[in-house]
């Protein structure tokens, strides 16, 4: 409770920024009017004293070429940095936080809201742990969308062993994949209880990327080979009609995965693989076991969840990604 206050109070703070710009900029220009005539008199007095101290005209002479050469190199900055920037907005790059958790994760979560309610989702991820999580970046944001396109890893498939070998922690197997992505599957049924039109498919692919699109904006992860993604850095795209930039290619690449006919969808009321011709009518289905995973979710309160949004959107599920 007091997370979600906090995060309202950032969002309207910052919605009055550019007020607090003007009366700052308003504040500062009264000071220096009001200064300049005091400063043109210590000036005249100042230069009273040392025009015939050589000591003292070869100390301001140095005084004044370090601040000369301060003020070049900030220039020369600014421009190469105003440059850089000019690239990031042609490719659409509009956020980036560096990875191992030196950003407050508050902060990257005020700004998911911001772009997410209440706009349609699509997620491409592993196991699913960042919607479960109650402290997840996507939690709120699947709760309250109007609907919802998820792809996973099919923790089943080949790819998914080699990406839980491939992680150097001793705690993550196959089998702990396999109950994340368990663990996820049981928090849409939820949903779904509660109306919410969610569709799920797996991928079988190697997972390359962790992606979230939000209406006009796209949050983007690396998943690297051995490391977590918590410890890869995170960026957000935003669509620019104009520049064509890089939201475009990772929008192109979800519907691409998530067309393919050899993207089954899950079923959430059968557990069933389903597999579509290209006119979407069913062509087959495959039963899904999940015989021998363990349990992460509180069996309590999956027991306790009823078909409402209200008690979607209280509910706890304190499942860490991976």
């Amino acid at each position: 409770m007091l997370t979600e206050w906090f995060l309202g109070l950032r969002r309207r703070l910052h919605g009055m920024s550019h007020v607090w710009y003007h009366i700052g900029l308003v504040s500062v220009s009264a000071t220096i009017a009001m200064l300049l005539p005091y400063s043109a008199q210590w000036f005249l007095t100042y230069w009273e004293l040392v025009k015939n101290e050589k000591v003292y005209l070869v100390l301001a002479e140095i005084a004044v070429a370090v601040v000369l050469i301060v003020f070049l190199n900030f220039l020369g900055r600014s421009v190469r940095d105003a440059r850089l920037a000019k690239s990031a907005r042609g490719a659409g790059l509009v956020h980036v936080f560096p990875g191992g958790r030196r950003v407050s994760p508050a902060r990257i979560t005020s700004l998911i809201q911001d772009h997410g309610f209440p706009r349609h989702l699509m997620i491409i991820g592993s196991t699913g742990g960042t919607f479960v999580d109650p402290e997840g970046d996507l939690h709120q944001v699947l709760k309250h969308c109007l609907e919802a396109k998820i792809l996973l890893l099919n923790p089943i498939s080949e790819n998914a062993r080699v990406r839980a070998q491939s992680i150097l922690h001793p705690d993550i197997t196959l089998e702990r994949l396999m109950a994340h992505t368990k663990a996820s599957i049981d928090f849409l049924k939820i949903l779904r209880v509660a109306q919410k039109k969610v569709t799920l498919k797996f991928y079988s692919d190697d997972p390359n990327v962790k992606l979230a699109i939000l209406g006009d904006h796209i949050w983007l992860q690396h998943y690297h080979t051995n490391l977590d993604i918590q410890d890869m850095p995170m960026y957000a795209f935003k669509y620019n009609p104009k520049e064509h930039g890089l939201y475009t290619i990772f929008y192109q690449h979800f519907v691409e995965t998530w067309e393919y006919l050899e993207t089954p969808e899950y079923d959430l009321e059968t557990d069933d693989l389903v597999y579509r011709w290209e006119d979407g009518t069913e062509k087959r289905r495959v039963p899904f076991s999940w015989a021998g995973v363990p349990q992460l979710a509180s069996p309590q309160v999956l027991a306790n969840a009823v078909p409402s949004q209200n008690d979607v959107v209280g509910m706890e599920m304190p499942v860490p990604a991976i």
